[in-house]
């Protein structure tokens, strides 16, 4: 076993603190990584908190991962010793089933390995994330980070940058296509870059007015202020695609009358609440409302490559581990631009 150092909540209500535990040995698959940076993801506070219920106590929370490879087993051939993995938002699957098959293992059908909050495929072991000094995780759920990069900026694509790109490329979304992207924080952000880099016009949609000097720098063609009726009025069918990454509650049938006919509305945020959504919404000009989760292995190693050709990264705030429980209240406040990152050599 390889002791580790972390931080940990205790239960629902107590601030993240030291926390030590051990990690399995490294197999023969497995590689093991010194952490460098984890991004703290938005659903990290909200399963610490156990708000969307059934969360595993003493939890160390943390799936944006990158670090230096310092041990790996015998029979690994993607990594050597000195290299840059990277870690997500699971670390194992089944391996066998058709979304497996199909290097869409987000959506395994019979048990996807949470990076934490999770039980390893035993069923028993509870798993522990990225708030920590080092993970062991197989090299078949390790992505490879290119080293010649900010490292720091390069955690958060392994859920915000991804939990954007996937759908973004599975409606094919690009040129000629009007975009609009609900909410400017995490992943918000990564929406605006990748969106205007695949060609689409991309406008922000905020109840915010000062958030528009941003939304144009991080690369927004328009910005659509939501409280404004005449704004709203103004772009009524109008989009090909509203990808929506807000986690709190709001009106989803005021976002869907903003859709031309054939229209989709994509949800990557998830609020603790469900939303209502009149039946109208849709059927009026046949419009759609889907969601989708994060990305396969295939999918996040494309996207990483996808973002060093076009030298796209988070926008990131670095902070030591003992400021994390601020972190968090500094994010129900939306008081970060755009990603709080964990430098792990304060840890």
């Amino acid at each position: 076993m390889i002791q580790t150092r972390g931080y940990a909540a205790q239960d629902a209500v107590t601030p993240l603190g030291p926390f030590n535990f051990a990690r399995r040995a490294v197999g023969a698959h497995d590689v093991l990584i010194d952490i460098l940076y984890c991004g703290v993801c938005h659903s990290d506070l909200h399963q610490a908190r156990n708000e969307w219920g059934g969360s595993i106590y003493p939890m160390v929370p943390g799936h944006e991962i990158v670090g230096r490879i310092s041990q790996v087993g015998d029979q690994v051939t993607k990594f050597k010793v000195g290299d840059i993995g990277g870690v997500g938002c699971f670390v194992d699957s089944c391996r066998t089933c058709h979304s497996c098959q199909e290097g869409l293992e987000q959506y395994c059908e019979v048990h996807n390995v949470g990076t934490y909050n999770s039980y390893e495929r035993d069923g028993k072991t509870p798993t522990y994330g990225g708030y920590s000094s080092q993970i062991v995780v197989d090299e078949k759920y390790t992505l490879k980070v290119a080293p010649d990069q900010d490292l720091s900026r390069i955690a958060p694509l392994l859920c915000a940058g991804i939990t954007t790109y996937s759908p973004l490329r599975k409606w094919q979304v690009g040129q000629g296509h009007k975009l609009g992207v609900v909410g400017l924080g995490g992943l918000g952000h990564m929406g605006v870059k990748l969106g205007a880099s695949m060609g689409a016009e991309v406008t922000v949609l905020s109840t915010s007015p000062n958030k528009e000097a941003d939304a144009r720098a991080l690369g927004a063609h328009k910005f659509i202020v939501t409280r404004d009726e005449a704004q709203l009025k103004e772009h009524r069918n109008y989009f090909d695609f509203i990808l929506d990454t807000v986690s709190a509650p709001h009106n989803l049938d005021m976002y869907l009358s903003l859709l031309r006919r054939d229209g989709t509305m994509i949800l990557v945020g998830a609020p603790p609440e469900p939303a209502p959504v009149s039946g109208f919404s849709l059927i009026s000009r046949r419009k759609r409302l889907v969601g989708s989760m994060i990305g396969g292995i295939p999918e996040t190693q494309e996207m990483l490559d996808y973002c060093a050709q076009h030298s796209i990264l988070s926008d990131v705030e670095v902070i030591p581990i003992n400021q994390i429980n601020e972190a968090y209240e500094r994010m129900l406040r939306s008081d970060v631009k755009y990603r709080f990152v964990i430098d792990m050599a304060s840890l």
